[in-house]
């Protein structure tokens, strides 16, 4: 099987390697292109292995550094995530239609 990146297939090391032992049992392997890796080999596995830890990690770092950044931003109510729906208007959407306002002029305002 041909991958562009492994990180792509497996979001954590027992994602990549229980695939990985199933296709070598049945005689197959797996090639990255991005990491330019052969995972039939011996050395692939390894190397396979370690970036698929070091993709955890990543991502780990990653999550720690948004939450930090989103606790002070609600200590000075600064807006965060989604925009607001609709839902949040329809007592107002509902008065202007009961006005008879059209469906496209309420869609645009």
């Amino acid at each position: 099987m041909v991958v562009w990146r492994l990180e792509r297939w497996g979001r954590s090391l027992a994602d990549l390697v229980g695939p990985l032992h199933a296709l070598q049992g049945l005689g197959g392997g797996v090639i990255s292109l991005r990491e330019a890796l052969d995972v039939a080999t011996p050395t692939g596995r390894a190397l396979a292995g370690l970036l698929a830890i070091l993709a955890a990690c990543e991502r780990e770092i990653w999550r720690e550094r948004v939450k930090a950044g989103m606790a002070p931003a609600r200590k000075r109510g600064t807006p965060h995530g989604r925009p607001p729906t609709v839902v949040h208007h329809a007592a107002a959407v509902r008065q202007l239609a009961a006005a008879g306002r059209s469906q496209s002029a309420l869609a645009r305002q």
